[in-house]
């Protein structure tokens, strides 16, 4: 299958060529994907997809257009081709858009070190419904859960290539297994949902279907009584279930497309502190069976690992080939692209540095505050970093949980309350951002 997309990506750009590009990438995908639903231990739904896509970047000078289809037609590609070229011409004038130099393409392209794809054969369906059960099965067996919404089982296999006209030809498979379970207590007014999921890339990385029901189950049932907190100014523990979204509203303040429009409350926060000075924010696109993990990147520049915040301090921004050259500065690999678009920056696998206390150490020291498990909706000022969102969780008092709380919204300012952060030491190792639990003080509570 490699070389039928090789192939592909070669007649794209070699079609656009003659068809009156100055340059060109390509991209094709072959993928295919299986997903299990169930509910009450009756099958709700199976899917199986498969097929491939094709997406065709051209450049006119500075103008440029992507397309994308599902046929692989030489018609197709013709036609794909042709539209392209039309439509960038039409295009207004980016003088940063191009293709990279053929010298800062990646030699090393070779994707198996980082195990992405897991060799064991693909599961049939009635081994993905079997899980979806066991999960279910699990829940319901949880003291205190009245009925499920339902546990699913999915798998997918997926082959990339990227190819351009500067000469990069390149591709990798990736494949991921995955479980998930959302578990129901109480009934009428008084009802509490919560879920588990987890996903692989190995098949034989997945906890048991048992483990992860039985999870859900326990979310669930803890969440029975739940009430409105007190409004006021308490600190607020960022349970590690959801703690990456802390670190992602400053990854995406410092991401080049931001930065290049002045639309970012980092902007001039470059060299700065912006964590407390014990915390570094490291991307490591070369971690093993991870699934940000990858040789290259969306222009065919070789990945890094690089030290984003370091000690507190900011270091620079994540860029593309253009956003790079809008900011005088070369790119840092993170491209990141679909067939129907052109790249953008995007960031790879992500760890905060892990804190020396637990999570049950800062529910303990933090006194009277918040544990937010959950997190819904969202009001971000991306100019200001005003920051307002509406949270579940559990209340605690004397260092102690004391009952668990829903509808109540918790505000802020994102600047100030990255740089008080306190980070626990849960952070999971196998997942893509290995964010611990943070405890952030002094965060207005809308509650009761």
């Amino acid at each position: 299958m490699a070389d039928q997309l090789q192939t592909l990506t070669a007649a794209l750009i070699d079609t656009a060529l003659k068809a009156g590009a100055t340059a060109a990438d390509a991209m094709a995908v072959d993928g295919t994907s299986l997903s299990i639903d169930i509910r009450e231990g009756k099958l709700e739904q199976a899917e199986r997809s498969e097929g491939i896509e094709i997406g065709l970047r051209v450049l006119i000078g500075g103008r440029q257009a992507c397309v994308s289809a599902s046929d692989v037609s030489a018609r197709t590609i013709a036609e794909m081709a042709e539209r392209a070229i039309a439509m960038a011409r039409e295009a207004p004038e980016d003088p940063t858009a191009g293709l990279a130099d053929p010298s800062q393409l990646a030699r090393d392209t070779d994707a198996a070190r980082l195990e992405l794809a897991d060799p064991a054969a693909e599961p049939d369906a009635a081994a993905l419904q079997a899980d979806a059960l066991a999960a279910e099965a699990a829940g319901l067996a949880v003291a205190g859960v009245s009925k499920s919404q339902g546990a699913s089982a999915a798998y997918s296999a997926r082959r990339i290539w990227i190819a351009a006209s500067n000469g990069f030809s390149a591709g990798y498979a990736r494949t991921s297994r995955h479980i998930s379970m959302t578990a129901i207590s109480g009934s009428g007014t008084t009802m509490e949902r919560d879920w588990a999921a987890e996903g692989r890339i190995f098949q034989s990385d997945l906890p048991s279907p048992e483990e992860i029901g039985t999870r859900a189950g326990q979310r669930a049932a803890e969440r029975q009584g739940s009430r409105k907190p007190p409004t006021g100014r308490f600190p607020v523990l960022y349970d590690e279930r959801i703690s990456s979204s802390l670190i992602g509203h400053l990854l995406g303040a410092i991401n080049g497309s931001a930065i290049a429009r002045g639309a970012s409350w980092a902007r001039e926060l470059n060299g700065k502190l912006v964590l407390p000075e014990t915390l570094s924010v490291i991307e490591d696109p070369f971690r093993i069976r991870i699934p940000g993990s990858r040789p290259f990147d969306g222009e065919g520049l070789p990945t890094q690992t690089r030290t984003i915040v370091e000690n507190g301090v900011l270091t620079g921004w994540t860029l593309d080939l253009a956003t790079g050259r809008k900011l005088g500065l070369p790119s840092t690999g993170n491209a990141s692209r679909g067939t129907g678009s052109p790249p953008a920056p995007g960031h790879s696998n992500i760890a905060l540095t892990q804190g020396s206390a637990s999570r049950a150490d800062l529910i303990r020291d933090m006194g009277t505050g918040l544990v937010v498990t959950q997190l819904i909706g969202a009001s971000i000022n991306a100019n200001t970093g005003d920051y307002s969102r509406g949270a579940s969780g559990f209340w605690v008092e004397n260092g102690e949980i004391a009952y668990p709380v829903n509808e109540c919204t918790i505000a802020g300012s994102l600047p100030e309350m990255l740089r008080t952060i306190v980070a626990a030491n849960d952070g999971r190792a196998h997942l893509s951002h290995v964010i611990p639990s943070l405890l952030v003080e002094g965060l207005t509570l809308a509650g009761a």
